[in-house]
């Protein structure tokens, strides 16, 4: 008999061995391919038993949850939604995450290691922290003032503080409500697939995912560049440049849209935007000294994260002189996005310094305790200091005595640059209306915001769409927000 017991206790053993084995076998070799499996709905459960952390606008939460006493118990709400759709983007049960609440997930969703208080009690009673916070470095006052200055419209507006890189507006329209597509049933599927079939295309991020040709704004690189490399000297000497200009290599004849821009001066052809001496001065400068400009000021630039992507802007700097020239007047194969072009502004504000955008100040516990910070950002000099100084009165002119009249602000120094760009094929698209600009307070010791706005206006007539009277209004009052609002800090 007890050789039977020990039998039966080997057995048993075994037994007990191989599950021990298979368990192993299963959690460690076969568990991540089941915790991914499409059937397997434990993970998706457990990210929404729990509400999901705030994006905050001026201390004050843009976004909320809400217990819909499901299975995926809390679903995402936005407060204004439209109004701040291009930073926060979506929370969808059903099409996951854009933008901020996707580029900040962990910390909202609270699966970040560091909002853990004690990770291996975490580990062992497999609690989840809640949501964290992130705190964004919007300015509500500037990002309303861009949203109602475009209306109804399709564009962009970016607003930087120069000194520091922070994001202070973020808008693209047409937008659309985040909250339609928050939950899974019928009513977010009807929302998405509307959305998507619009012509108009609510859901792409203009400010960021969009690029232009930036037209006469990007006059302000080669400006730079060619006031850095010393072909120009005297913002007042005249510059060997005829009206009109004929292409390098070519029979096409370049001609602008006002008087007095043969052999006119950098200021006059600046205030006036003559294409003529702009297109001269991009062959003159060189493919080379062009690139190095344009890739300066972030153009090329494929890495740029705010904390979510932006498409980079570009300049190919053609070898081809009659190339060149179209491609130095912001036409050709140049474009930008609305983010690039107030880094252009911001840069001639603060010095000929370019500073990384960012738009996450900083990120917390639930309870308010700091998880991480934006800390210093990286500064990169793009042109001389003084280059900068005659930039700045250039830009200064232009709303003083040119075309961007319409951005003047009472009290305040203000510099910007028009610019109508020309698309579609034989450039018979309606034009896109472009304006950047700076802003400085009386009381200010730099400028405070730095701006890009550009509008598409297909229902306005051809002739009645520029830079100075489309988009300029807008800019004006942005920064009359920015500058009405006490600095940060």
């Amino acid at each position: 008999m007890t050789r039977h017991i020990r039998h039966a206790g080997v057995f048993c053993a075994l037994l007990l061995a191989a599950l021990l084995v298979n368990t192993a076998w299963l959690q460690l070799v076969h568990g991540p391919s089941y915790g991914g499996n499409p059937a397997n709905r434990r993970p998706t459960i457990t990210r929404y038993e729990q509400p999901r952390g705030q994006i905050l606008v001026g201390g004050r939460p843009v976004t909320g949850s809400r217990d819909t006493g499901e299975q995926l118990r809390y679903e995402r709400t936005y407060a204004e939604g439209p109004l701040y759709a291009p930073v926060t983007g979506f929370a969808s049960q059903r099409y996951g995450t854009t933008f901020l609440e996707h580029a900040e997930d962990p910390v909202l969703s609270g699966t970040d290691p560091m909002l853990a208080g004690f990770p291996p009690w975490n580990d062992f009673t497999r609690g989840q922290a809640p949501g964290g916070n992130v705190v964004t470095t919007l300015d509500p006052a500037a990002q309303r003032a861009a949203f109602t200055g475009l209306g109804s419209r399709k564009g962009a507006v970016a607003a930087i503080e120069p000194t520091t890189g922070r994001i202070l507006a973020l808008v693209s329209t047409p937008s659309y409500d985040p909250a339609e597509l928050s939950g899974n049933g019928p009513a977010a599927a009807a929302a998405w697939a509307r959305l998507n079939a619009d012509p108009e295309q609510p859901l792409l991020n203009r400010a960021v995912r969009q690029t232009y040709p930036p037209g006469s704004t990007f006059k302000v690189v080669t400006a730079a560049a060619a006031l850095d490399s010393g072909l120009v000297t005297d913002l007042d000497e005249p510059t060997d440049s005829p009206d009109p200009f004929r292409l390098p290599g070519s029979t096409t004849r370049l001609v602008n849209e006002g008087e007095g821009c043969e052999d006119a001066s950098l200021r006059y052809a600046f205030e006036f935007s003559c294409n003529t001496v702009f297109a001269k001065l991009g062959v003159d400068v060189g493919a080379e000294a062009m690139r190095t400009a344009a890739q300066g000021f972030g153009f090329d630039d494929p890495d740029l994260r705010i904390p979510f992507s932006v498409t980079p802007s570009t300049f190919d700097a053609p070898a081809d002189p009659a190339q060149r020239a179209l491609s130095s007047i912001g036409q050709f194969n140049t474009r930008a996005t609305p983010l690039q072009m107030a880094m252009v502004a911001a840069a001639v504000a603060d010095g000929g310094q370019v500073r990384a955008p960012y738009l996450v100040e900083r990120t917390t516990r639930s309870g308010g305790g700091t998880v991480s910070a934006a800390g210093s950002r990286p500064v990169r000099q793009v042109m001389r200091p003084t280059t900068a100084v005659r930039l700045r009165e250039l830009m200064y002119d232009v709303v003083a005595e040119g075309t961007g009249r319409n951005a003047a602000i009472r009290g305040a120094t203000v510099g910007g640059k028009t610019g109508t760009a020309q698309h579609g094929v034989g450039n018979k698209g309606t034009p896109y209306a472009w304006f950047v600009s700076w802003a400085q307070g009386e009381e200010d010791m730099d400028p405070r915001v730095a701006v890009a706005v550009v509008v598409e206006d297909a229902s306005a007539r051809r002739g009645d769409i520029s830079g100075g009277g489309t988009a300029a209004p807008i800019a004006r009052a942005v920064m009359e927000a920015v500058l009405r609002s006490p600095p940060a800090g």
